[in-house]
This record gives structure tokens, C-alpha cells and sequence, in this order.
């Protein structure tokens, strides 16, 4: 590796950092405030019952709500223990790792309004499709439960009473729980965007999948023992797209990656049974490759990549970099923090 290629990543990492940064360090603030306002406590209470209702509603809660990653398992696994169905369990469970506000305001600043509208409107659907393919065939007439917990205060649902004022608890959120959360993977696929930017010539992808089935069959098998974070998922995307997959395939890559992983399937196959597991990774494949096609279909390539680049020089230069300073500030620190914490157990 020389030094143009070294350089060439650098400054794609700083461009990917700079047109993200702005919106998502706005969405760090907006889901800092959810976080506060709609608790894990309050999404369990209304989101009991059975039938349809309770789907779309855990459908609904799970496209905005800034749950940390870790958490997803245990707070739907908390539906579950307050007498949610299964269906809308998994409901919870498709709709909530998809998306979220910090992953919408960066797919909108790299990918552009259409994959910003749309990406969150599947999610929807796919919890919606997975929670009546759970009523229709894995119909349960008890709810069950699990004792599972997350530690970070995103997933406190006992009812004492906080100990800091709001303010300070939606900036310790959305600033520090959320970014040391997603901020390892955040930075290695703005990495892994820069050195494919750098090295993957244009229209590769064109080149060697096609613009077809194909193309999203390949990203279908990538995306789903590939787990990455909705937002770090992104700048991934946003090169594919750049380098010649199509917006269908793309969109298959920013579903599958996100919302499979192997701690979720198991946790699935042994709390909710081996049937809704399967209704579980059916449902992201059908949905995925649907949502793919339907996408390919309704816009050509060109155009997409025109929305998903026009809107960016909106942003003064400035600005963007001023943003990529303090995101990398706010990503960085929790990694440092954590690290001296193990130094310091493992010296002690």
C-alpha cells in the first residue's frame, strides 16, 4: 500500500465523517430526549394484549425508538414477560435494530430522501409481515417470559426515581450511552467505506453482479450472518451504491445486516420456539428481496445516486467539519474511557 492509496482513504473517511456528522449528532440529541420521554417501562405497558393492535403499535415504537443494541433482546424479552404476544414481540424485534433516528438522519445525509423515507417505512413493514406471519402460524394462548436484562440505563424499567434532572440524562444518553454503544462499529464502517472508496474501481459492482436479482441474492447472503449496526451500516452502503450495486441491492444490505444476527435467532428459538424463529429469518429475506425489487423498480440507478449526492452541498464546508471534530470527540471518548477502565482492573 503506498502512500496516494493511504492518503486517498483519509480523505475519504474525513468526507464520509463530514456529511454524516451534522445529522447524527442531531439524531444523538433527538433520541437522548426519547429516551427520556418513551422508557422501555412505558413501551411494555402499551404494548400488551393480543391481535393486531399490539403489532402495529410494537411495529411503530421499535422504527424510532433509540434503544441501544444491546438492549433490543431484553426490553422485547420484557414485552414478553408483561404478557405481550408473540407476535408482537417479534414485531419489536424486526421493526427496533432496522432503524432508529440517529440511522435515518445519517441515511438521509449520505443516501439521500428517498432511502431516508423509505428505509424506515419497511422496517414497519417487516415488523408488521413478521407479527401476522407469528398470529397466523406460532399462535400462542399464554405469554411467557424471561429474566434477561440489559444494564445500561436506556433499559431501566424499575420505577425509581432518577437521580439526575432530565436535562443531564437526555446529553448522558444520546452523547455518551448511545455513541459508546454504536461507536466501535460506527468507525470501522466509515473505515471500511473509505478503503472500498479508495480501492474498488467504478461500476464494479455493475460489473460483476449485474443489475438483477442477482446483485441482491449476493448482498441478501452477506447482510445476514454480517451483523452491523443500522447507522454503521451506512457508509457501507453509500459506497456500494457509489461504486455500481444497484438502490434495490443496497437496500437489501442495509436490511439483512442489521436486522439478523446469531444472538437474536437464538434468543428467539428459545424463548419465543423454534417456529417463530423461523418466521423470524423468513420474514427478513422476503421482505428484504420485496423491498429490493420494489425499489429498482420504481427509480433508475442514475437518478438515485443524483438524490442520494445533491443534497449535500447545502452544508456549508465548516460547518461539516466542525461536526466531524465533535463526533469523533464523542465516539472516541467512551472507546478511551472503557479501555482505561480494563487497565486499570487488570492492574489492580
Amino acid at each position: 500500500m503506498n502512500m496516494e492509496f493511504v492518503k486517498n482513504i483519509l480523505v475519504d473517511f474525513w468526507a464520509t465523517m463530514g456529511e454524516m456528522s451534522p445529522y447524527l449528532l442531531f439524531g444523538f440529541l433527538v433520541a437522548g430526549v426519547l429516551s427520556v420521554f418513551i422508557s422501555p417501562g412505558i413501551v411494555e405497558r402499551h404494548l400488551g394484549g393480543r391481535g393486531f393492535w399490539p403489532v402495529f403499535k410494537a411495529s411503530m415504537f421499535g422504527v424510532p425508538l433509540p434503544l441501544c443494541s444491546c438492549g433490543v433482546i431484553p426490553v422485547a424479552m420484557g414485552l414478553r414477560k408483561h404478557k405481550a404476544s408473540k407476535a408482537a414481540t417479534l414485531s419489536f424485534l424486526l421493526s427496533t435494530p432496522q432503524t432508529g433516528v440517529d440511522s435515518i438522519l445519517v441515511t438521509y445525509s449520505l443516501l439521500g430522501p428517498v432511502f431516508a423515507v423509505f428505509r424506515p417505512v419497511v422496517a414497519l413493514i417487516t415488523g408488521l409481515v413478521g407479527g401476522a406471519g407469528v398470529e397466523l402460524f406460532a399462535h400462542d394462548a399464554i405469554a411467557g417470559g424471561s429474566n434477561e436484562q440489559c444494564a445500561d440505563e436506556c433499559c431501566n424499567n424499575n420505577n425509581e426515581k432518577p437521580k439526575t434532572n432530565w436535562l443531564v440524562r437526555i446529553f448522558r444518553f444520546g452523547f455518551y450511552t448511545l455513541p459508546a454503544d454504536i461507536g466501535k462499529p460506527m468507525l470501522i464502517g466509515v473505515f471500511v467505506a473509505a478503503i472500498l472508496a479508495a480501492f474498488v474501481p467504478d461500476d464494479f459492482f455493475a460489473d460483476k453482479l449485474g443489475q438483477g436479482f442477482g446483485a441482491m441474492l449476493v448482498m441478501m447472503l452477506i447482510g445476514i450472518p454480517l451483523y452491523v449496526c443500522a447507522t454503521a451500516s451506512v457508509p457501507i452502503a453509500a459506497v456500494l451504491l457509489a461504486k455500481g450495486l444497484t438502490p434495490g441491492a443496497v437496500m437489501v444490505f442495509l436490511m439483512t445486516g442489521p436486522a439478523t444476527n446469531a444472538v437474536a435467532f437464538a434468543t428467539i428459538w428459545k424463548t419465543l420456539g423454534g417456529r417463530v424463529a423461523i418466521i423470524y429469518i423468513t420474514t427478513v429475506i422476503v421482505c428484504a428481496l420485496s423491498a429490493g425489487v420494489f425499489l429498482d423498480y420504481i427509480m433508475a440507478y442514475d437518478f438515485t445516486a443524483q438524490m442520494a449526492h445533491h443534497h449535500h452541498e447545502m452544508m456549508p464546508a465548516v460547518v461539516k467539519n466542525i461536526s466531524a471534530v465533535v463526533l469523533l470527540l464523542v465516539l472516541v471518548w467512551p472507546i478511551i474511557k472503557n479501555f482505561k477502565k480494563k487497565s486499570h482492573h487488570n492492574n489492580s
